[in-house]
């Protein structure tokens, strides 16, 4: 069967007439664009709930990272080899596959009565999200042929890509307020099963391929980085010199050292290692590990900020974080019409500094500041350099590479992003812990100069501080958090500086208009 053929099987489209095809099309956009829907706005919808999750399953704020990390880590992981699957066993197959996976785990992450059966379903939606996400990618290049049709497609593709975000804070919100936090989950399980019952109806099978699945490579990397992640937050909670953490390390060492070496033998490797040869888009890989840090971090910390500080309800959070996605839109959208001109550097380099000078401005957070006056402004800064950024990394991503390894460059950039987004969170996590920390070392004592008895009982119970305490604990780590991530931001302007070198024949072929959308 032809590869540019846009309509379904023949069961499935019984009158070949232009109607039937142009509504085949629209339905198998639909439903591969509802599947994207469901595993982008999954990391938003869940970060909202965070605050909700921490009390009911008694989180302290550095495991809480795990939550986020669970996910992304596992996603990241395994997203190249979701796409690997997909060409060899079939990509409406493993499509189905990936989306039930995804739907089991969220029935399980909702039913979860405590941390570890959490954690263990956010891993599994990532796994999920890791074979589902990179197929319904593909798929539209299997179903829609090339030209208009095809462009329409990506372009849908991508503004669900983008706008997921900003569903995911509203319907977080919305869910958490008005049910609690477990819909955020079950929400998943009905949208899933409809993607599984309506992929058979209007999205035909993929040819398959012969390949090799690099599942030692795969391995090897995913646990070198759960290791190397959990060695961070260990030592916030039990410092660097707990037995434990110095392990962990050793063991990430190990792991990811034994991943280099799989792919350097490897007859088809995972991650092709030659990708980082080119020095411009070994430079946009180092610029993406840095930014998905720092806004990972981010909008972890703000939320935790906004909920627990400054007194938001869920449903006022999730309003609050809107502003973000409008003005990363903006941005992208100016980088994509002047680039033609510029040329990315200047947009990586001044997108950087913008968001370094956003969590900069974010470091002066206190007790007292409020919304408009203290989070709003920072948050608007960062978002426009980020929106700059996106366009940027993605156009430098895929430059200089054959069509036979377009998937490759985009699958690894899209890893990167949520490998160094947990890495980060994790750095971010442990900064936090050593501030908060030194703060509760001044906070308790106080406290209880000034506790009645009644709430010196409480405390021990607990070991929890009334919430003007508590507060200044939170802050104190959360400022000293957003150092670090400007930090991050800082690293990936010198990267853009230093090491992005577009040459002549790069500008001319971006002047020719291969510029992605925004």
């Amino acid at each position: 069967m032809s590869h540019s053929e846009p309509t379904p099987q023949a069961r499935t489209a019984p009158h070949d007439t232009e109607g039937n095809k142009g509504r085949g099309n629209a339905m198998a956009l639909f439903v591969i664009a509802s599947c994207q829907l469901m595993v982008v706005l999954d990391i938003t919808i869940v970060n909202i709930a965070l605050p909700d999750i921490q009390r009911s399953l008694d989180f302290s704020t550095t495991s809480l990272s795990w939550v986020v990390n669970a996910y992304t880590l596992t996603f990241g992981g395994l997203l190249l080899l979701g796409g690997r699957m997909g060409d060899i066993l079939g990509r409406r197959r493993v499509f189905v596959f990936g989306v039930l996976l995804f739907v089991l785990a969220s029935l399980l992450g909702g039913l979860s009565q405590n941390e570890w059966q959490l954690l263990s379903a956010r891993a599994l939606q990532g796994v999920g999200g890791a074979i589902a996400s990179p197929t319904s990618l593909a798929l539209i290049s299997t179903t829609f042929p090339e030209g208009p049709q095809r462009n329409r497609a990506f372009g849908v593709f991508a503004a669900v890509s983008a706008g997921g975000g900003a569903i995911g804070l509203l319907a977080g919100g919305m869910l958490v307020e008005w049910l609690n936090w477990r819909w955020v989950l079950f929400v998943n399980v009905p949208i899933g099963l409809l993607i599984v019952l309506a992929t058979p109806r209007w999205i035909r099978e993929s040819e398959r391929h012969a390949g090799h699945f690099d599942i030692l490579g795969a391995m090897t990397s995913t646990i070198g980085m759960v290791l190397l992640v959990y060695g961070f937050i260990r030592a916030a909670q039990d410092g660097w010199r707990d037995a434990l953490t110095l392990g962990a390390f050793g063991a990430a060492v190990v792991f990811l050292l034994l991943f280099v070496l799989v792919e350097q033998r490897s007859r088809q490797p995972i991650t092709p290692l030659h990708m980082f040869a080119d020095r411009n888009r070994a430079g946009t890989y180092g610029i993406m590990l840095s930014l998905a840090a720092a806004i990972f971090g981010m909008f972890f910390f703000l939320t935790l900020f906004v909920q627990n500080v400054l007194d938001f309800s869920p449903l006022q959070a999730g309003l609050a974080f809107l502003p973000v996605s409008a003005v990363i839109a903006i941005g992208a959208g100016l980088a994509s019409q002047l680039l033609p001109k510029y040329g990315p550097k200047p947009f990586m380099v001044t997108g950087a500094i913008l968001a370094a000078a956003g969590l900069a401005w974010l470091t002066l957070t206190d007790v007292n500041s409020t919304y408009l006056g203290s989070i709003l402004g920072p948050m608007l800064v960062f978002s426009l350099g980020m929106g700059m950024e996106f366009v940027s990394l993605t156009l430098m991503a895929l430059s200089n590479v054959t069509p036979a390894e377009t998937g490759a460059a985009s699958g690894l950039l899209n890893a990167t992003q949520q490998v160094g987004g947990s890495l980060g969170l994790s750095i971010l996590v442990t900064m936090y812990g050593t501030a908060s920390t030194n703060e509760a070392d001044k906070q308790i004592p106080a406290f209880l100069s000034q506790a009645t008895p009644l709430e010196r009982l409480r405390f021990e119970r607990t070991g929890q501080l009334p919430p003007p305490f508590a507060d200044e604990i939170l802050t104190a780590g959360v400022s000293a958090a957003f150092v670090t991530a400007a930090i991050f931001t800082a690293i990936a302007a010198v990267i853009a500086l230093i090491v992005i070198q577009v040459r002549p024949s790069d500008l001319e072929r971006l002047q020719g208009g291969g510029v992605p959308a925004a």
